[in-house]
């Protein structure tokens, strides 16, 4: 599954080939009410198709039929606020600032998705001083979005990722609260009986050890990795690759008991303790939980807490 910003470039470059212009749309500055983060983006093709939100869907359409009757430059901020905010469908008011840039060719726009594809984080920065093309490369994850007037700072990164480690009842509860947070979900389990017992056609359970798996989906910092298999064995496995690695949150079921008790086996396999720290064991938020559903949201709600910290820098 790709992110939103991945799926809005994707088209957005369709779109180019196919000798369509488009208007590139990036929320730059908010006050007050905000339904889109900083740095959201959609495209506006020439004929008003759209693809992506500013707004959560509140102004799009007037925003299209509002700006593709008005002359622009290349490049061009626009703001809308308060009682221009309500006229423009966006109900509880405040600001919006949006950067509307023209986009002619689809190679302004492959670059980004050739790094995106391979899991990589892109620095896209646009001069709104004058023509001079925008500059991409590759940065690190304390990178952020900026808006300076003269410039904006565009980070466009991977999908989010979810490893869940065993195909129980209990990962089919996670997988799908985790689709619907716009997570890209990998399910492994080498156990072909329990494989076998798998009912969520949206995903496809892999038969794969839980260290490769680890080791070839879900080692970079916009990856979460989840040991749900209820067999020791397994879960170590994906502990062991998973706590040493970038991975921005790795958890794994079991009473505190259990815990310790794995926290102990994981010491003697080599792992510092600065790995073992990163563990959050027993998984998830205590909510007193009790049904897989439950545990599935406390363990969900708990990913987003850490996903937080990471945007947060």
């Amino acid at each position: 599954m790709k992110s939103s910003n991945h799926q809005v470039l994707t088209v957005l470059s369709d779109w180019l080939s196919d000798g369509h212009s488009a208007d590139l749309v990036t929320v730059v500055s908010t006050f007050g009410s905000s339904p889109r983060p900083l740095g959201s983006i959609a495209a506006v093709r020439d004929d008003g198709k759209l693809v992506g939100s500013v707004s959560g869907g509140c102004v799009e359409q007037n925003l299209v039929d509002h700006f593709s009757r008005s002359e622009k430059q290349n490049q061009q901020v626009f703001q809308i606020e308060d009682k221009a905010a309500r006229e423009f469908g966006l109900p509880c008011g405040g600001k919006l600032e949006l950067l509307f840039e023209r986009v002619d060719d689809a190679t302004q726009i492959d670059p980004i998705i050739a790094l995106l594809a391979k899991r990589q984080l892109v620095k896209r920065v646009v001069s709104l001083e004058g023509s001079q093309p925008a500059v991409i490369a590759k940065c690190s994850a304390s990178s952020a979005f900026a808006y300076e007037g003269k410039s904006i700072t565009q980070i466009f990164g991977p999908s989010w990722r979810v490893l869940l480690v065993g195909a129980g009842e209990l990962s089919y509860y996670t997988a799908q609260f985790a689709q619907t947070l716009d997570f890209d979900v990998r399910v492994v389990d080498p156990r072909p009986k329990i494989r076998e017992s798998w009912d969520l056609d949206s995903i496809t359970v892999e038969d794969l050890l839980p260290d490769d798996a680890v080791s070839l989906y879900a080692n970079d910092e916009r990856s979460a990795v989840m040991a749900l298999s209820h067999d020791a064995e397994l879960d170590d496995l994906a502990l062991q690759e998973a706590l040493p690695s970038s991975a921005f949150y790795v958890g794994a079921l079991g009473s505190s008991k259990n815990n310790k008790k794995r926290l102990t086996r994981l010491a003697h396999f080599g792992l510092s303790d600065d790995d073992l720290a990163r563990l959050h064991g027993p998984i998830g938020l205590s909510i007193n939980s009790r049904t897989s559903a439950e545990i599935a949201i406390s363990i969900m709600a708990q990913v987003i807490a850490e996903r937080a910290k990471v945007r947060n820098g």
